[in-house]
């Protein structure tokens, strides 16, 4: 149940696609296919066993685990009930593993067979996380079946659960080790299945073929897009191009999602098995020119290309490959798009600069990182770490991955130099500035400004030092401040950074 009369979770999609879908196909993997009544029947008997456990709303219940129904369940019924999905990539060392845990906190562990080497012995050497379970009826080893979870018969109260509430955590770079956690909304969900819908035309007659995980956005959110349209999602555990094939022809598949060598694979396998792939329609996501183009001549579907993150939930921009070949596409409409430079300044047309996002599939934030979510969302805006260029129709054009913001550390605390220079910049007469971080005996590292004016002397090392401190925290103020006439600049007009090190050192 939702709290209020104007939210939508992902359970009351659920709910809503069994109402109206009832007898249809949801899901089919293997052999089997549950239609969405039965699919909101498992929903409800895996909630209700999971609140017997006392998991309840804004716990955790992480999962390690390749495709299976058994995942949308547990997405499902974690909707339900208010219970945060924590999905782990599955190729995860257990190092990489034990460090997710480190952030996530969950009360639950959910593996597969596939998995369950990769935390052996864990239930018995990490007693904070309450329960361990394995996907089907087997288990051992400290883990419970997750089939004996399920609780048939009245289903226990669901939880009052909200737009902004956090429906799943989406595992993203690991920029501080451990790798750092799109919150994603109910809000943020809904938001994305429209747009998908919107873009894609997207009906009850397709068919989605989740051969990407689902713990990656991609396919959670193709497949979410596909259920809330009363569409159906074949799975598939751990993708294979021969399997794929026949999947495809056998299920009438009209949807796939593709990142390199996807694509290249099915098509191989597709001549070799003298398929055509008829009802194929739409095939999302990167890749090469040429694969895309023997798509286009062996098939009669059509590429599609964007921008996206997990922090946008999925798509900012698209556009049908052919449209404008290189292009990202035009902003969908859940989404206002920007381009700015390091001084938060929108550039003008043809010029690159960083993509701010905003709109309701915006994420809630990293998940227990409070400050890296306030620098991300600084200006009001999310702040990609990507950089593009619009031409003069808004058509978006990637030009790279903008180098991960520098962290400065004076006495254990994190600066990033961009928050110091666009307070600086602020200041009259001021026209660039770099700011870094070098070597202090008591600090550990210092802050250093090398700060470009036109005219000598109009400031002095005290003054920019009063005037950051004056903004924002004490400890983010320069500990050295040079001025230069002329800061090194790349061909673009952006401040060099590596130039200004290389000049300036780490003196004063």
């Amino acid at each position: 149940m939702t709290s209020t009369a104007r939210a939508l979770s992902v359970y009351d999609m659920i709910a809503r696609a069994a109402a109206l879908h009832g007898a249809r196909p949801a899901v089919l993997q293997g052999e089997r296919q549950w239609t969405f009544a039965q699919l909101r029947a498992r929903v409800d008997a895996l909630a209700t066993g999971l609140a017997g456990l006392g998991i309840a709303k804004g716990d955790r219940v992480c999962i390690l685990a390749q495709n299976d129904i058994a995942y949308l369940d547990l997405y499902g019924a974690c909707a339900r009930q208010g219970i945060i999905a924590y999905p782990i990539n599955w190729r995860l060392t257990a190092e990489e593993v034990a460090r997710v845990l480190e952030r996530a906190a969950p009360r639950m562990m959910v593996v597969d067979a596939s998995t369950q080497a990769v935390v052996e012995g864990w239930p018995q050497r990490k007693p904070s996380v309450a329960h361990w379970y394995r996907f089907g009826d087997t288990a051992g080893g400290g883990f419970e079946p997750l089939a004996a979870l399920y609780r048939e018969g009245a289903a226990a109260p669901a939880a009052e659960v909200g737009a902004d509430d956090t429906f799943a955590v989406i595992s993203t770079a690991a920029v501080d080790v451990i790798p750092r956690g799109a919150a994603l909304t109910h809000a943020n969900i809904v938001a994305a299945n429209l747009t998908a819908m919107a873009a894609f035309g997207t009906t009850a007659d397709d068919r989605y073929l989740a051969a990407l995980p689902f713990f990656h956005i991609t396919a959670l959110g193709t497949t979410l897009a596909h259920l809330h349209a009363g569409g159906a999602v074949v799975i598939v555990g751990r993708y294979d191009p021969e399997e794929a094939v026949r999947l495809i022809d056998r299920h009438k598949v009209t949807h796939l999602s593709d990142f390199p060598p996807v694509l290249a694979t099915l098509l191989d396998a597709a001549e070799k098995a003298g398929s055509r792939l008829p009802s194929l329609r739409d095939v999302a996501g990167l890749d090469a020119p040429p694969t895309i183009e023997r798509l286009h001549a062996k098939t009669s579907a059509k590429f599609w290309t964007g921008f996206g993150q997990s922090e946008t939930t999925g798509f900012v921009n698209i556009q049908r490959w052919v449209d404008k070949p290189g292009s990202a596409g035009r902003p969908v409409a859940a989404a206002d798009v920007r381009l700015v430079d390091d001084y938060e300044r929108e550039v003008p047309v043809g010029t690159p600069g960083e993509i701010v996002v905003r709109g309701p599939i915006v994420f809630q934030g990293y998940f227990a990182q409070p400050d890296v979510t306030a620098y991300t969302f600084r200006n009001g805006w999310h702040h990609t770490g990507d950089v593009g260029r619009f031409d003069a129709d808004g058509y978006l054009y990637y030009v790279k991955r903008k180098p991960e913001k520098e962290l400065i550390k004076p006495g254990g605390e994190n600066v990033y130099p961009a928050e110091v220079e666009t307070v600086i910049m602020q200041m009259e007469g001021v026209s660039g500035v770099c700011v870094y971080g070098v070597p202090d005996v008591k600090w550990g590292e210092a802050i250093k400004a090398v700060v470009e004016v036109k005219k000598a002397g109009a400031h002095t090392a005290q003054q920019v030092t009063d005037f950051v401190g004056g903004r924002i925290a004490r400890f983010k103020r320069p500990h050295l401040v040079v001025f230069t006439d002329a800061l090194p600049r790349t061909a673009e007009g952006a401040v060099d950074r590596d130039a200004v090190k290389a000049t300036f050192g780490a003196g004063s």
